[in-house]
């Protein structure tokens, strides 16, 4: 016999949460495994209430006022790059995660540091380097986005100033998407942000039994339980790929089946 990793998914539909490049390239991902992607955006992204704000951050960002230019999603990158914003060489970038910083690299910013453990909020404060100087810092996010950054980069010492760089808006699912997971014909739904969550718990719930909650991570499995899901599997890292991952090793489990066994 062969592997069964290469058909660990066969017969699953899989909810993708996002679209675009992202969403296209999970649902690759997922049609490795056999799996059926079922792309349907639970979110999306509008301009900040206040653009005045935004733009004076930018400036004093364009005019070196700040140490250290924080950013945490690809969605912020989107920001700088319609802004046209050119970032001082005397102003370090820090990415939250891999993902984000390849957003970066892509947008011709470089990266100064990217935590090596923990890509999320409470990950880059922890590791955040302690020799770096005590100034400035912009952090600009969505306007619904956890204090968890600003507050732990202040407590370091730095002069954290936050600023709302988007909104997060919550796209309504189709009929037959909503009937779909009612049914339970859907076996796994990706949730990979609380933004994401919150539009499951309020467009899709109750979730049948037989359908699996698959977190990005901790951060993100927290916010799944507090919308009120169940979580049934959680990535290790936070990256697209640890979600996949994550979600063939727990189909094989459920098979009971070994990975991988010979003739």
């Amino acid at each position: 016999m062969t592997s069964r990793r290469g058909t660990a998914l066969a017969g699953w539909r899989v909810l993708v949460p996002r679209g675009g490049a992202w969403g296209d390239s999970v649902a690759a991902a997922l049609r490795a495994h056999a799996g059926i992607p079922v792309i349907a955006p639970l979110i999306n992204f509008a301009s900040t209430e206040d653009p005045r704000a935004l733009a004076t951050a930018l400036q004093e960002l364009e005019a070196g006022e700040f140490e250290w230019l924080v950013v945490t999603s690809a969605t912020t990158v989107d920001v700088l790059m319609s802004q046209r914003i050119k970032v001082p060489a005397a102003t370090k970038i820090a990415a939250v995660g891999e993902t984000t910083a390849a957003a970066l690299s892509l947008a011709g910013y470089r990266v100064d540091f990217i935590p090596e453990g923990d890509n999320s909020a409470r990950g880059l404060v922890k590791e955040w380097p302690r020799t770096s100087v005590r100034g400035r810092v912009l952090v600009p996010q969505s306007e619904i986005a956890e204090p968890t950054l600003v507050a732990g980069l202040t407590s370091l010492g730095f002069d954290t100033k936050f600023v709302a760089a988007y909104r997060t808006v919550g796209v309504p699912v189709s009929e037959r998407i909503a009937g779909d997971v009612a049914s339970g014909s859907i076996r796994a739904i990706l949730v990979t942000s609380g933004s994401i969550a919150r539009q499951v718990s309020q467009q899709l719930a109750p979730i049948p039994e037989g359908t699996s909650i698959a977190c990005i991570g901790p951060r993100t499995a927290f916010d799944a339980r507090a919308a009120g899901l169940a979580v049934h599997l959680i990535a290790e890292s936070r990256s697209a790929e640890s979600l996949i991952e994550s979600l063939v090793e727990y189909a094989l489990e459920l098979t009971g089946e070994p990975e991988d066994t010979n003739d």
